[in-house]
């Protein structure tokens, strides 16, 4: 068994959609002076990778708390969207493999985190969403800043996504690593779990992937 870490590392002045709350942390308390160390830490639900709930695009649908546990946990398939140009649509043709309730959309672009490239990455097509919601997909992750664009208008890929209850995680990272271990028939289980926020529309994760049979 193989542990995979799929998280960006939260920190000071880390990349934020535009709009949401910066990144803050620093010492609240000193082992040295208070007998202890703890940090102060200020960011928004969105910080970082992340899920998105439905109730993130609208107060009638499910929040954080209200959704199952296996939306975060489980079997998962990487579908191969590397090489695109800045910006471009990812249609429902990418999607037409054997796909599993979980979907990790690897579009290589987190090796632009953390400088401006970041903000011009590929995204789903409204009819790709549709297309993974009739398939029975439920959570969705892509290692960009948004399954939309950004900065966006409109957000149809989360606004299909949200509106069959399912979960969005982005932000993700490592996921080249998910792709060789398919291709190498190992399987591949991942674990978003959020933190426990009352009724809110996201929270970080610390996504891990378990790969399982020889590497």
């Amino acid at each position: 068994m193989e542990l995979v870490d799929l998280s960006v590392p939260i920190v000071t002045g880390m990349p934020v959609y535009p709009g949401d709350p910066e990144v803050t942390i620093e010492p609240a308390l000193i082992a040295g002076r208070d007998g202890v160390n703890v940090l102060a830490v200020h960011l928004g639900s969105q910080s970082g990778t992340h899920v998105d709930a439905p109730f993130h695009l609208d107060d009638t649908l499910p929040d954080l708390d209200e959704l199952p546990l296996e939306r975060f946990v489980g079997p998962a398939v990487t579908v191969d969207a590397r090489g695109l140009a800045p910006g471009a649509a990812i249609g429902p043709g990418l999607f037409r493999g054997e796909l599993g309730r979980i979907v990790l959309v690897a579009t290589g672009w987190s090796a632009h985190w953390g400088t401006p490239a970041y903000l011009d990455h590929p995204h789903l097509t409204e009819e790709a969403a549709r297309l993974l919601v009739e398939r029975g997909v439920r959570t969705v992750g892509i290692d960009a800043l948004s399954v939309d664009p950004t900065p966006a208008e409109d957000f149809p890929a989360h606004r299909v996504l949200c509106g069959a209850h399912a979960v969005i995680a982005e932000n993700l990272t490592g996921l080249g690593r998910l792709l060789d271990a398919q291709a190498a028939g190992r399987a591949v289980e991942v674990s978003m779990l959020p933190i426990r926020l009352a009724g809110a529309d996201g929270a970080p994760v610390r996504a891990v992937a378990r790969l399982s049979g020889a590497p």
